[in-house]
């Protein structure tokens, strides 16, 4: 009927508690757990394939052979022809992605967090297959990059495609994709538990049992398959001697220039991607011409290219001279930067962990307190947490990369202070920068949300002024509906019980052959009201009016009685907000100081 402000729906109250606990109820967990735990082992073989593909194109490329075997390109013996190796790779890659799908191109991790927050996590079935091959092209063709942010694209591309095929909903198939996209990242590394904190300050958005769960289970399950298929244990194994008290300043100043390299390294990729804009030629010839740099790169320092986790152990160890870890370290950025700037397939957490490791093992001569292996590993994840901003991530992932206990606490104050510095210095990370630069802001501070700590009842106006279900219709319209109409619209109750809420439209088009009937009358055959209880968020409700489009709904106290007990509009859910601003903007003088005068609130105004 029009006008009357009613859905129908009162049945999807039936299953609402009224007592609020730590969690918003959610049935479908064990639907999604048992998604989760299938979508780990795809995760898994989608990294089997990836790594089997990198280590095929390499062989393709560099040694011109049909092999799957674990080899480095810096064992080439091609001389200065291996310039046109990353030309013929970038090349080929820039037709897949012309003629397959422009989304292959990128980081990986930028483009998941665009496709959770503003593409309802669906992805095509062309990303879960292009993506793998243009970045085993790539890589296998000397591209200075890693499998992770590929790899994180492949397993959250396949959960999607798994979500879409059952139907799910769009924040179902977002917990499932970055449960995807983390077990690919623990098939890769081994590291579960930086997997699911990458997930908690990068990818989720959100932090409940819908969406940790499934990731958890996820990474855990790809955690337990990957001794099938890779060697145990960490994949840099290192062991530290104790780092004494004159550590801590050197901890320090690891993360505070790890922060300066960090924010270098943000401004000079996107200005490299500006210059590649500027270019009078397509995009798709961008990563054949970066490809000439990548390969000069790769005749300097042969090992810069490629995924090199071999040259990451090297530095981490302490195996290289100080002058071959800086050039490694030079050759390494420069080539990665113009790389990653042509749009070319490709991750950042690798070439990071090269990088951090050089920058560390090069600093280790003026940092006392701790062994060169020390700093290497401390300005890795320095490195890391400062140019991603996952201060977290770094330390739970250098530590699952070399279980170096010994170095926990270094590696936590050198990741803080790398952080705070990139937090102050840089508008945005390395990721959130590329999502800027097409429109569209992220913004990451995370907390409570105001209405999820409140319930309808501390927010609800009480003193509800109803309509008598008895009432005519044309009195209702005189008495409520007139010249001094006070609210848009008003329940009708009959002894106390909800029948509806109406308001003038209702009155005015109901026919005129109804004006003396009763309004309980008229809404006896109409569906039952929608309603809120006095225990549920005042979010819930918040998202149910945003849904219906609607203004207010009426409170009753239980489903069965329908008794109505108040009222919640959107101003009243205004009222947390308020009180959240308050808490924000208010300082308040806890402890009076000797001498002061008495302030009766209590409280500085700085509004």
């Amino acid at each position: 009927m029009p006008g009357v402000e009613r859905r129908g729906s009162g049945g999807a109250h039936s299953g609402r508690v009224a007592r609020a606990g730590d969690f918003a109820p959610n049935t479908r967990l064990i639907l999604l757990s048992a998604f989760a735990i299938v979508i780990g082992v795809l995760s898994t073989l989608g990294a089997v394939v990836l790594l089997g593909a990198i280590r095929f194109f390499t062989n393709l490329f560099f040694f011109q052979t049909l092999s799957f075997a674990a080899r480095s390109p810096a064992e080439h013996h091609l001389g200065l022809a291996v310039i046109a190796v990353p030309v013929v790779g970038g090349f080929i890659v820039g037709l897949i992605a012309r003629f397959g799908t422009e989304k292959i191109r990128g980081h990986g991790i930028p483009e998941a967090i665009e496709t959770i927050l503003y593409g309802k996590s669906r992805m095509s079935p062309k990303v879960a297959i292009l993506k793998p091959l243009s970045s085993g092209i790539v890589i296998g063709s000397g591209g200075p990059f890693g499998a992770e942010g590929p790899i994180i694209v492949t397993g959250g591309a396949v959960a999607s495609l798994l979500a879409q095929a059952f139907h799910l909903t769009a924040a179902e198939r977002k917990a499932l994709l970055v449960a995807g996209a983390c077990a690919g990242m623990t098939a890769v590394f081994g590291t579960p538990l930086a997997a699911i904190l990458l997930a908690v300050e990068l990818l989720l958005f959100e932090l409940r049992p819908r969406s940790l769960l499934p990731v958890a289970l996820s990474c855990a399950v790809a955690g337990f398959l990957r001794p099938l298929w890779a060697s145990a244990g960490p994949l840099f194994p290192l062991a530290t001697p104790l780092p004494t008290s004159g550590a801590l300043l050197s901890c320090c100043a690891a993360g505070l220039i790890c922060g300066l390299v960090a924010s270098a390294m943000t401004a000079t990729l996107y200005r490299v991607e500006d210059f590649f804009g500027r270019l009078p030629v397509h995009w798709m010839w961008w990563p054949a011409l970066a490809g000439i740099v990548v390969g000069a790169g790769g005749v300097m320092a042969p090992r810069a290219l490629g995924v090199g986790y071999d040259v990451i152990g090297d530095l981490l160890a302490h195996d290289l001279v100080t002058t071959a870890a800086l050039s490694l370290l030079l050759v390494k950025f420069v080539i990665w930067v113009v790389a990653l700037g042509s749009g070319t397939s490709g991750g950042v957490l690798a070439p990071l962990l090269m990088i951090g490791a050089g920058l560390g093992s090069v600093l280790s001569a003026w940092l006392p307190g701790g062994s060169p292996q020390l700093w290497a590993l401390v300005c890795m994840a320095a490195l890391l947490a400062g140019t991603m901003r996952a201060p977290l991530t770094a330390v739970v992932f250098a530590f699952g990369l070399t279980q170096d206990v010994n170095a926990f606490l270094p590696t936590i104050l050198g990741c803080a202070t790398a952080y705070g510095f990139t937090v102050i210095a840089m508008p945005r990370s390395i990721l959130t920068e590329k999502i800027a630069r097409r429109g569209r802001h992220v913004f990451r501070e995370y907390g409570v949300d105001a209405l999820e700590r409140h319930l309808v009842d501390e927010v609800m106006t009480r003193a509800v002024v109803s309509i008598p279900a008895v009432l005519g219709v044309a009195e209702a319209r005189g008495t409520y509906f007139g010249s001094r109409q006070h609210h848009r619209a008003y329940p009708v109750v009959d002894d106390g019980r909800l029948l509806g809420m109406v308001d003038r439209e209702a009155v005015t088009r109901w026919a005129p052959g109804d004006a003396l009937r009763a309004i309980g009358e008229l809404l006896a055959a109409s569906p039952t009201p929608e309603y809120a209880l006095p225990g549920e968020t005042c979010r819930a409700v918040a998202q149910r009016l945003a849904a219906m489009g609607q203004e207010r709904l009426p409170v009753v106290d239980d489903p069965v009685s329908q008794r109505l007990v108040g009222i919640v509009s959107r101003s009243d859910l205004l009222k947390p907000m308020r009180a959240q601003h308050e808490e924000e903007s208010l300082r308040e003088r806890v402890f009076r100081v000797m001498g002061a005068p008495r302030e009766e609130s209590g409280k500085e105004g700085t509004r």
